[in-house]
């Protein structure tokens, strides 16, 4: 019987993780695609976006519970990622060499297992031995070609376009930019996200002064937050103060952003100035509450007053 992506996703994920199904099946994000002009403008908002990731994941964390229980993580949906598949997730380090751009993320995604294969209206399993989209568009590794696939079968541009859709590093490159970093949360703040970074890469200025704000974080850094931040969120220990510190500046520099367009949209970060002014997140409150009022239980999350 044919499968479907998703199942082929399924059965794989637990062979190369422990929370793919997790991701799959029990986490909610909301992510911002963002244009780029040039290569040069690509590496500059690529390296932006991959540094900058978990502030946002700070500011929007909004899990901290699983199977009504608490994970010991404030954006337990951010920690998932962590072991979900390796090849495809987390940072990708050469971002930040000065050489970067698109041959660079090309080579990367070559590299990656593929997934499956859309052939004659069933998606074909690639994931029984490792088969890389390189293997496939040189048509080497015969020992590895997927069964069901016809033997004459070569790469074509739509193959590889699914394959991209199956690559999950923290900020993924396309014919535009997405940022991964958020949990989902109330409606009212859904704009927050794009506004956040609309105002830090659509602006010259906004964005010279986030590159100038990263521009001596080594690669412990990247990973270091990338790993603690969704235990700790805004609280995270960083260069001597917290990650609340970092956000308010880049809030800040978002705001000028928005500003500086002259669209009226800077309004939209209100909510996470006061995010980062305080320090405290979404998961910071249901947990006063989870321990509070609520008495160690979250049937009040899916009340009126939280299913936004």
């Amino acid at each position: 019987m044919p499968k479907s992506r998703y199942k082929i996703m399924r059965e794989y994920m637990p062979r190369v993780g422990t929370l793919g199904l997790d991701m799959m099946f029990r986490s909610c994000t909301i992510q911002v695609n963002i244009d780029f002009e040039s290569e040069r403008d690509m590496n500059e908002k690529m390296r932006v976006g991959m540094a900058l990731q978990p502030i946002a994941t700070a500011l929007f964390a909004n899990s901290p519970f699983r199977d009504g229980k608490k994970t010991g993580f404030k954006s337990w949906r951010s920690h998932v990622w962590t072991d979900v598949d390796n090849d495809r997730c987390g940072i990708l380090p050469f971002v930040f060499d000065s050489s970067f751009g698109f041959e660079s993320y090309v080579d990367y995604a070559l590299d990656v297992p593929m997934y499956f294969i859309y052939e004659s209206g069933n998606y074909v399993d690639c994931t029984q031995k490792r088969f890389t989209f390189r293997d496939f568009m040189l048509g080497r590794n015969k020992e590895n070609f997927p069964s069901g696939l016809p033997d004459s079968r070569r790469a074509n541009i739509k193959d590889w376009e699914n394959h991209l859709t199956t690559l999950f590093p923290e900020v993924r490159l396309k014919k535009f930019i997405e940022m991964r970093g958020a949990d989902g949360g109330p409606w009212k703040e859904i704009c927050a996200l794009p506004a956040l970074w609309v105002g830090l890469l659509y602006d010259t200025k906004a964005q010279s002064e986030a590159l100038s704000l990263i521009s001596d974080w080594k690669m412990e850094d990247h990973v270091y937050l990338r790993d603690r931040t969704p235990e700790t969120a805004l609280s995270t220990p960083f260069r001597g103060g917290t990650l609340a510190d970092i956000a308010r500046e880049v809030v800040a520099i978002s705001e000028r952003g928005l500003i500086a367009r002259g669209k009226d949209e800077q309004g939209f970060v209100a909510p996470l100035k006061a995010f980062a002014e305080t320090g405290r997140c979404r998961s910071d409150d249901l947990l006063d509450l989870f321990d509070g009022p609520w008495r160690g239980s979250v049937d009040p999350v899916y009340s009126p007053d939280f299913t936004y």
